[in-house]
C-alpha cells in the first residue's frame, strides 16, 4: 500500500469542496483557457478536442442531443451557462431523461423500444445487455479521429470493453468508462474518503468535542448539538441526521449501504444481495451480523431519539442539497458534501463541515478510478448526427472542456497566477453555495442552476491539467491550499495531529485502501434478473419501514420477516450469483495488488 499512502501525505482537507465536488451531487458530480463561452463558433485553441473534427461537420442547423444519464440528478433541458457554453460553442442542447428521477422503468421502457436516446451514460452491467440487443454504437472506427480521446484507446478503453468478451467476442469499443485518473491503478489521492463521519466543527466544539468511540457515542453527541443548536441563525429547523431514498437504485436503501463502508463492507456494483471486505469475505445482507442490519439498526435508534429528519420518507435529493446548503444537517457522510457550506471565509471563522474520526470505524475505500467507476459513455445505435455527439464527447475529455466541468470558467470562478497556474477568484470560492449570478454574457441565472447537469465525466479531475501541471480540482491547486491555511484547517490539524482526514485514518491503521475494479461482473439471466427485481424492491421498502418502526419489537419483526420472505423469492439463487461476482472483484484486486 505504499503508493496510496505516499499518495495522501499533501496539506489537510481543503474545507471547501471544489465545484466538481459539490456538482456531482447536485447536478454534475470544464473549461479553456482562452475561455470563448460566448463565441458562436468552436473553439479552435489547443487541446480543445474540436481542432481536428469541426471543419468538417456542419454546426450551422441546431442539434438536440437526447441523453439518457443514469448519473443525473436532473431532468429536462440544460439551461443556464453550461447550457449557451456548448450551444455556442457546438450549436447543440442537451436534453437529459434522468432514471434517478422518473423511476427504473424508463430504462426498461426505452430500451425495449430499440432507442435509449441520442448520448447514452448507463450503468456498466446494463452494456451487457445493450451491445448484443444492438442499441449502441460501435465507436472504434469514430474514436481514431479524435485529438483527446484518442489517447486513452490503448489502456483505458480497450481493456474495459474486453472485459465484456460474452458480448464483445472481437473486442470493439462501444463505451467509455467514466472518471478515468491518470495517477496509478493502487493510489488514493483524495484527502478525506469518500465516506465517513462529517460534522459541523463548531457545533462539535460546542458540545465539549467528546471523543466518539462507537455509533452509540455519535448518536448521543448528535443529540447533545441538536439541543444547543436546534436551528440556524436565521431560523430554519437543524436535523441531526437527513435521509433520501430516490438514491435507493441497487436494491437496498442507499443511505444505509455507505455508512457500512464505515466498517469495512462495501456493496459492489452489479450486487444486491452481499457486502465484501477488503479480506474477500462476503456477508449475505439479511444475516444477522451484517454490517448492513447494524446500520439499519443506528438508524432507527437515532429516529427512536428524536434525531432523524422527519421529512427522510418524503424527501429527495434537491430538498436535501437545500439544507446542505443552510447548514441544516449535523451528519454528513459524502466527503463532496462539505462543499455545500464550507467556504475559505467560514474557515477563517472556525466554522465549516470536517471530518470526526469514529475510534471503532475500519473504512474500506477504493482507490483512484484509473480504469474508470462504474458507469459508461456510448452513442445510441440510432443517434441523430454521432459524429457531432463524438465531437462533443472528445472536448468533454479535453483541457478546455474538462476546465469548464469541474471550475467553471476563467475571470469567473478562477484567474491564472504570475506561475501560469490558477487560483480561485474571490466569487469561484462561493459561486456553488451561493448560487451567485452569472454575467449574462456567460448566459445569466445561478452559476449552481447553471452547471452541467450530466453529473459525470469521463476523465477524472484527478488527472492534471497540462497547462498547469496541477489536478483540475481546484482543491489541490496550489494557491487554494496556501489560502485554505484558516482557523478551521489548523485547529482540526492540531486537533488531530494530522495533515488531513485520509492521513489520520491510515496512521491510526482505521482504513482498508483497495484497488479501484472497474469491470463487467455479467448479466443476470431472466430469472436472476426477476428475482433480483422483486428481492430489491422487498429489501428497500422493508429498510425504510425498520428505520422508521415504532418500537424495537416491530424493527426486528420486519427484519425476521424480511429474511423469509426474500427466500421465498429466490434469495440463494441470487446471493449465489452476486457471491460468484464477488470472487471475481476479489481476484481482479489481488492482481493489481501483484502488479504494484
Amino acid at each position: 500500500m505504499s503508493k496510496s499512502s505516499k499518495a495522501v501525505k499533501k496539506p489537510m482537507l481543503l474545507l471547501f469542496a471544489s465545484l466538481f465536488m459539490v456538482s456531482v451531487a447536485l447536478t454534475g458530480c470544464g473549461d479553456e483557457s482562452n475561455n470563448k463561452a460566448a463565441s458562436t463558433e468552436p473553439s479552435k485553441s489547443p487541446g480543445s478536442g474540436t481542432e481536428a473534427t469541426s471543419k468538417a461537420l456542419d454546426h450551422s442547423k441546431p442539434l438536440t442531443i437526447t441523453v439518457f444519464d443514469n448519473a443525473a440528478n436532473y431532468q429536462g433541458e440544460q439551461k443556464g451557462w453550461y447550457g449557451k457554453l456548448i450551444k455556442d460553442k457546438f450549436n447543440i442542447t442537451l436534453n437529459i431523461l434522468a432514471p434517478q428521477i422518473a423511476g427504473d422503468q424508463l430504462y426498461k421502457t426505452r430500451s425495449a423500444a430499440g432507442n435509449l436516446g441520442d448520448l447514452l451514460i448507463v450503468n456498466n452491467n446494463q452494456l451487457e445487455e445493450l451491445i448484443p440487443a444492438g442499441l449502441i454504437m460501435d465507436l472504434t472506427g469514430k474514436l481514431k479521429n479524435t485529438q483527446n480521446l484518442s489517447k486513452y484507446v490503448d489502456n483505458h478503453f480497450k481493456p474495459f470493453n474486453a472485459a465484456f468478451q460474452k458480448v464483445n467476442p472481437d473486442g470493439k469499443i462501444y463505451a467509455l468508462p467514466t472518471f478515468e485518473a491518470d495517477t496509478s491503478p493502487t493510489t488514493y489521492s483524495e484527502q478525506i474518503p469518500y465516506s465517513s463521519p462529517i460534522m459541523p466543527w463548531d457545533y462539535y466544539k460546542g458540545v465539549g468535542a467528546p471523543k466518539l468511540n462507537n455509533l452509540d457515542d455519535l448518536l448521543n453527541v448528535l443529540q447533545l448539538m441538536h439541543e444547543k443548536y436546534p436551528k440556524t441563525p436565521d431560523g430554519k429547523p437543524i436535523a441531526p441526521i437527513t435521509l433520501w431514498k430516490d438514491w435507493d437504485s441497487r436494491g437496498t436503501m442507499e443511505n444505509a449501504r455507505w455508512l457500512s463502508n464505515w466498517y469495512g463492507y462495501e456493496q459492489p456494483e452489479g450486487t444486491t444481495t452481499m457486502q465484501l471486505n477488503a479480506k474477500g469475505d462476503v456477508v449475505p445482507l439479511i444475516d444477522d451480523n451484517s454490517m448492513y442490519k447494524k446500520i439499519l439498526q443506528f438508524y432507527f435508534k437515532a429516529n427512536q431519539m428524536g434525531l432523524v429528519d422527519p421529512d427522510s420518507p418524503t424527501q429527495d435529493w434537491n430538498k436535501v442539497s437545500e439544507k446542505l446548503t443552510n447548514k441544516q444537517v449535523l451528519l454528513l457522510w459524502y466527503s463532496w458534501e462539505t462543499g455545500f457550506y464550507n467556504s475559505i471565509e467560514r474557515g477563517k471563522k472556525g466554522d465549516g463541515n470536517v471530518a470526526i474520526p469514529i475510534a471503532d470505524t475500519h473504512i474500506i475505500q477504493a482507490s483512484d478510478a484509473y480504469y474508470g467507476n462504474g458507469r459508461a459513455f456510448a452513442i445510441g445505435s440510432k443517434a441523430n448526427d454521432p459524429d457531432r455527439i463524438m465531437e462533443f464527447m472528445d472536448w468533454l475529455a479535453s483541457p478546455e472542456g474538462l476546465r469548464y466541468y469541474v471550475n467553471g470558467f476563467e475571470g469567473f470562478n478562477y484567474e491564472k497566477t504570475a506561475d501560469g497556474k490558477f487560483k480561485l477568484t474571490e466569487v469561484g470560492q462561493t459561486a456553488f453555495q451561493k448560487n451567485t449570478p452569472v454575467p449574462d454574457q456567460y448566459g445569466g441565472g445561478g452559476y449552481q442552476d447553471g452547471q452541467s447537469k450530466l453529473n459525470t465525466m469521463i476523465i477524472s479531475d484527478f488527472a492534471k491539467d497540462p497547462l498547469t501541471g496541477e489536478f483540475y480540482n481546484s482543491n489541490y491547486w496550489a494557491a487554494t491550499i496556501e489560502a485554505n491555511k484558516t482557523a478551521l484547517t489548523t485547529d482540526w490539524q492540531n486537533t488531530y495531529q494530522a495533515e488531513n482526514a485520509t492521513d489520520y485514518y491510515l496512521k491510526h491503521k482505521m482504513i482498508d485502501i483497495v484497488p479501484n475494479i472497474n469491470t463487467s461482473l455479467g448479466s443476470d439471466s431472466s430469472d436472476i434478473k426477476n428475482k433480483r427485481s422483486q428481492i430489491s424492491d422487498y429489501v428497500k421498502n422493508t429498510s425504510w419501514k425498520m428505520v422508521f418502526a415504532k418500537n424495537q419489537a416491530e424493527f426486528d419483526k420486519l427484519w425476521e420477516m424480511m429474511k423469509k420472505d426474500v427466500t421465498g423469492l429466490g434469495w440463494n439463487d441470487v446471493f449465489a450469483s452476486d457471491t460468484e461476482k464477488a470472487q471475481r472483484i476479489v481476484k481482479m484486486r489481488a492482481d493489481a495488488l501483484a502488479k504494484k
